[in-house]
This record gives structure tokens, sequence and C-alpha cells, in this order.
């Protein structure tokens, strides 16, 4: 007895109390990913990481061969490189051209910027994973409140829709910017900017011919995060009052026709 009121005295007084952690991620309901609204949200979170990593880790590079006869035994070769990648401001790529000649050595650049599409691009992909992350964690935990509340599925659709009409924006401007990138950094464009290469005693060729796979695969998951995006907002406009209201109209309309029928 004593025993039994010393223990309870010690909890009154905060000696020993009982604390339990709680998993906060007990709360989420993980069985919502197998409904379609779920599992796209899952697919936007995850298509958003990879349009910024491919596009934003992008490193690419160009080359040139320039070979100068300065006598009739003795032929100098010169390779120039140029380095580039994501945001692609190439005018700061920097390269030196050769002496071949009368001809002085001379610093040029590459030619282009095209980090506004490249940057919108890579944004709209963190802001997207943002969003999705968000949106998902909600319908996760609080998936009654989403269906309850009526202004939260139409917020959703809303954002959704706005997402939807800027990822087709974003991935065709980023997929024209990515074209544009091709041309300027092709080594064709350094041979023609290169005064030495107009010489009778200078022969120049193409080098390095940059691989733009990731960049390819960028714009590929622009478009692919289109579709995701304009499904979810089909599948979110299905949880808002609109839609119930059209299908309760609807229903309304099929019961006195049949009633009009008996």
């Amino acid at each position: 007895m004593s025993t039994a009121v010393s223990s309870s005295t010690m909890d009154r007084e905060g000696g020993h109390t009982g604390f339990v952690f709680k998993n906060p991620l007990t709360g989420l309901r993980w069985k919502r990913l197998e409904e379609p609204l779920g599992f796209i949200k899952l697919l936007e979170w995850l298509f958003a990481v990879f349009a910024f990593g491919t596009c934003g880790s992008f490193v690419g590079e160009t080359a040139a061969v320039v070979m100068c006869k300065v006598s009739e035994t003795q032929t100098d070769t010169d390779l120039i490189s140029v380095p580039f990648g994501y945001p692609f401001r190439l005018y700061r790529q920097r390269y030196e051209m050769p002496v071949c000649g009368d001809t002085e050595s001379r610093i040029l650049h590459l030619s282009g910027d095209f980090s506004a599409p490249a940057e919108f691009f890579v944004t709209l992909s963190v802001f997207a994973f943002l969003y999705s992350m968000f949106a998902l964690v909600i319908y996760l935990v609080f998936h009654e409140r989403y269906t309850q509340i009526r202004r939260v599925p139409i917020v959703d659709f809303c954002v959704t829709g706005v997402f939807t009409f800027l990822w087709l924006v974003a991935a065709s401007a980023w997929g024209k910017g990515l074209m544009d990138v091709k041309l300027a950094t092709h080594p064709s464009s350094i041979l023609s900017s290169m005064p030495v290469c107009q010489l009778e005693n200078a022969e120049c060729s193409a080098g390095v011919t940059p691989y733009y796979g990731l960049a390819n695969i960028s714009v590929l998951f622009g478009f692919l995060n289109f579709f995701i995006w304009a499904a979810n907002a089909w599948f979110v406009f299905k949880e808002t009052a609109w839609s119930k209201q059209a299908t309760t109209k609807e229903d309304s309309a099929e019961r006195g026709e049949a009633e009009d029928l008996q």
C-alpha cells in the first residue's frame, strides 16, 4: 500500500512522468498512395527532383583543333577546349585563340546567354517539388479535412492548374533554349569566330562535340511533368465542390427523366 501511495505521489509531483515519444510518421496513412490522387502527387514530387537534377547538374565541353604550318617540316597543333554548363551564360566562357604566323593571341568568348529559360525551368522544378511535398503530406495526414473543407480542394486545383500551365511554358522555353545552346556550342561556331582559321597556313577542324544526353532528358522530364500535373488537376477537380455539384445535377436530371417515363 505504501509503495502504491509513494509512486502515485511521485507521479503527481513530477518525479516519474509517463512520457511517450510519438513518431510523427505514424500519422501518415500510406495506403492513400495507392489511390490515384495520392500516387500522382508522389510522381509529381519525384519527377520534379529529376527535372531540376538533370538540368541543374549539366556540364558539357566543346573543342576545336588548330594546326598551324610553321615551316615545311614543322606544324604546331593546338587543342582549344571550352567547358560550359548550367546556367548557360555562354558569353562568360572564354578561350584563347592560338598564335599562327602574323596573328596574335586573342581571348575570345562563346556567344549567347541562355540562362533565362534554364533558370526558369530549374526554379519551377524547385517550387513544384516543395508544393507537391506539402500537398502530399496534407493529403496523407489530413485526408478527412481535405475532403470535408470545401476550400482545400479548390485551392489545390487552382495551384495545380497554374503549375500545369507553367510546366508547359517552361518545358517549351527550355527546349528552344537547348537548341540554341547546341548551335552556340558546336565546334563549328568556335571555328567561325577565330580569324586564325581564315589563314592559308592554318587548318582548323572540329574537336570534341558536346554530349547533350542529360540536357535532352531534362526537357523530356519537363513535358512529363506537364502531363502528370494535368492528370493531377483532373483528379483534384473531382474532389472539388464544383464537380460534386455537377454530378448532383446530373443525377437529379436522370431521376427526373426516369420519373417522367414511369
